[in-house]
């Protein structure tokens, strides 16, 4: 089983917290404070990340799928039947893939940074990746991917945390993850052609040049959806604007309890 952590004290709303490639569950820490006294938290480390780091190390290749029955095994263990979901980056992906199978564990979607189509300089990059992933050491190509992705100045302390946790990967995982992408196809068509019928909270930042243009088409053709846009921000917006972030997260799961 996955590792995980818990902040849980008393019979409140689960949120389940699924981070990105490179990342681990300690990308979170400012998130845990404000949202601590109002819900019970679960953090999960995915596989190869953080102390999942030998998790499924036998595995020749993995998929959205079964990433994302680990998640689901950790809430059987602890017994949570329904939770809202937390991402950032590739995180989005895993929880739509979930709540697509299994609608009625997920109360709502919240997609940080959220990866719902690859441009042409993402796919261009992720051909690379793919051509030189047993060739050339993994952190070189991570930290090449960071600064492409992340490249401004105020967007420094969100790559060097995710660089910093991408360190703990072994080369091997790193290739594990960059061939998952090539499975991204249909469910970016799923982001695109069907709307979840859970709501979608989708908080971007102004300077999230890859990935916001993708999530604004799907929210102006989505009933159910919801964008925010956080200025002078990139594209981890947890952590470069934590604030702003923490803030409307809890106004969005604050709609919830008025129901």
């Amino acid at each position: 089983m996955l590792h995980y952590k818990i902040f849980a004290n008393k019979d409140l709303p689960w949120i389940t917290f699924i981070h990105g490639a490179g990342g681990s569950s300690n990308i979170w820490f400012k998130q845990l404070k404000p949202l601590k006294e109002h819900y019970n938290l679960l953090l999960i480390d995915l596989r190869g990340h953080g102390q999942s780091k030998n998790s499924y190390s036998d595995w020749k290749k993995y998929s959205f799928e079964s990433i994302g029955n680990d998640v689901l095994e950790v809430l059987d263990h602890l017994k949570i039947q329904q939770t809202h979901f937390v991402g950032i980056s590739l995180g989005t992906i895993i929880i739509r893939e979930i709540t697509e199978r299994h609608p009625d564990r997920t109360i709502s979607m919240i997609m940080g940074g959220a990866v719902t189509d690859l441009n042409f300089r993402c796919r261009w990059l992720m051909r690379i990746a793919n051509m030189t992933k047993s060739v050339i050491p993994y952190m070189i190509l991570y930290k090449f991917f960071a600064f492409i992705i992340m490249p401004k100045k105020n967007h420094s302390e969100s790559r060097n945390l995710f660089v910093k946790e991408a360190k703990k990967l072994y080369q091997k995982e790193f290739r594990k993850w960059i061939s998952m992408f090539s499975q991204v196809k249909p469910i970016f068509k799923l982001f695109h052609a069907k709307e979840s019928e859970k709501p979608t909270l989708y908080i971007m930042g102004s300077e999230d040049y890859l990935f916001l243009p993708a999530v604004q088409k799907i929210v102006a053709s989505h009933k159910k959806s919801t964008l925010r846009i956080i200025e002078q921000c990139g594209h981890v917006v947890n952590i470069e604007q934590p604030q702003i972030f923490n803030d409307i997260v809890l106004s969005h799961l604050k709609t919830f309890e008025l129901k």
